[in-house]
C-alpha cells in the first residue's frame, strides 16, 4: 500500500510513542507485510527468528519489538507491539467506509459499460469502458477494473483478506488495506470470490478467464491470458505466470510461484513452486507423466491381490 504523501519517521515516532534506531531523517512511502515490501516501505516483525528476514528485506523502516543493530540506510521503530502499530497505520490510511447506497463515492465508469440493476459498488472504484457487470455482483472499495471486462452474477470482488494473527490464543484481524486490480479483457465467472490484498494488490492479468466459483485469496497475482476452471482455490500471495491453464478443483497453497505456461490437471494439489511450461497432476502435484507412471505401477502391484 502506498501513502498519498510520504510520512516522516519522526512524526510516526511521536504519534505512536516509538523509539527510533537508525536514520531518523527517513520518509515512509508505503506500508506492506514482508511478502510485498518495497524500498521506502514500513513492515513489522515481532518474532526473533524472523528478525533477519525483515532487516535484510527491501523495507526501509521496520517496526520491531526489540532494539537490535540497524542496517545502514534503514531505521527501526521499536515498540512492545509492532503488529498493533502496523495495523493502526493501515487503518488510518484505509479507514472503514460504510456503504449506504448501491453506489459509493468517487465512482468512475467508462463509456459503453453496462451495469445491471442490483450491483453494489464501493467507494473510489474505477471501471473501464465496454464492461458488462451482471446483477448480484459486489465490487469493494478502491477496486480498479480495466476495459472490456465481463463479471457474471454473484461474483464478489474486493472482499476482506482471510488473514489473522494469533496472540495469546486469540485471532486478531489484519486490516485489509490492499486493492483488487482486474486488467483488460478479463472474464470473471458467476460466484467467484476475489479478496483484496492485506497491503498489496490482488491482480487478475489481462485476457485471463475465470470460470464459476473460483476463489482468489489476498495478494495473489494471476498472469495474463490464463484459463482457470471452476472450484479452483488460489491461496494468498501466490503468483501464477502468464498463459497458465488450471483445470477444475485445483488447490494451490500460499506464497508459491507457478511458472508461465504451466498446465495443472483437475483435482491437483500444489504445495511447492512449479517450473513453467510443464503439465502437472496429483497430490502433491508432480509432472503428469511421472505421476501417471506411479499410478500404473501401483495398479500392477495390486492386481490379483483384491479378493
Amino acid at each position: 500500500m502506498t501513502f498519498p504523501q510520504p510520512i516522516s519517521l519522526q512524526s510516526l515516532a511521536n504519534k505512536f510513542e516509538l523509539t527510533i534506531s537508525g536514520d531518523k531523517n527517513l520518509l515512509a512511502y508505503g506500508i506492506n507485510e514482508i511478502h510485498k515490501v518495497r524500498t521506502g516501505d514500513i513492515t513489522f516483525v515481532d518474532v526473533e527468528k524472523y528478525y533477519q528476514k525483515s532487516l535484510s528485506s527491501a523495507a526501509t523502516i521496520i517496526l520491531i519489538n526489540k532494539d537490535v543493530p540497524c542496517p545502514e540506510g534503514k531505521a527501526l521503530l521499536v515498540t512492545e507491539d509492532p503488529f498493533a502499530v502496523y495495523n493502526q497505520i493501515v487503518w488510518e490510511h484505509r479507514p472503514m467506509s460504510y456503504l449506504t447506497s448501491d453506489r459509493g463515492e468517487n465512482l468512475h465508469i467508462g463509456p459503453d459499460t453496462h451495469i445491471d440493476h442490483g450491483v453494489l459498488i464501493g467507494h473510489d472504484v474505477s471501471i473501464g469502458k465496454g464492461c458488462y457487470i451482471q446483477s448480484g455482483v459486489y465490487i469493494g472499495d478502491k477496486t480498479i477494473i480495466g476495459d472490456y471486462v465481463n463479471i457474471q452474477a454473484g461474483a464478489l470482488i474486493g472482499t476482506d483478506a482471510f488473514y489473522f494473527k494469533k496472540i495469546d490464543g486469540q485471532y486478531y484481524k489484519w486490516r485489509s488495506g490492499g486493492r483488487v486490480i482486474i486488467e483488460d479483457s478479463v472474464e470473471i465467472g458467476a460466484g467467484c470470490t476475489i479478496n483484496r490484498g492485506v497491503s498489496g494488490d490482488t491482480v487478475i492479468g489481462a485476457g485471463s478467464k475465470l470460470d464459476c466459483q473460483i476463489h482468489v485469496a489476498h495478494g495473489a497475482v494471476i498472469g495474463k491470458n490464463c484459463l482457470i476452471a471452476a472450484q479452483t482455490g488460489i491461496a494468498g500471495k501466490t503468483i501464477i505466470g502468464d498463459g497458465c491453464v488450471i483445470y477444475g478443483q485445483v488447490g494451490i497453497a500460499q506464497n508459491l510461484h507457478i511458472g508461465p505456461g504451466t498446465t495443472l490437471l483437475a483435482k491437483s494439489g500444489v504445495s511447492k513452486d512449479l517450473k513453467g511450461g510443464k503439465t502437472y497432476f496429483g497430490v502433491p502435484a508432480g509432472e503428469a507423466r511421472e505421476k501417471f507412471k506411479e499410478l500404473a505401477t501401483i495398479k500392477i502391484l495390486t492386481e490379483g491381490k483384491e479378493k
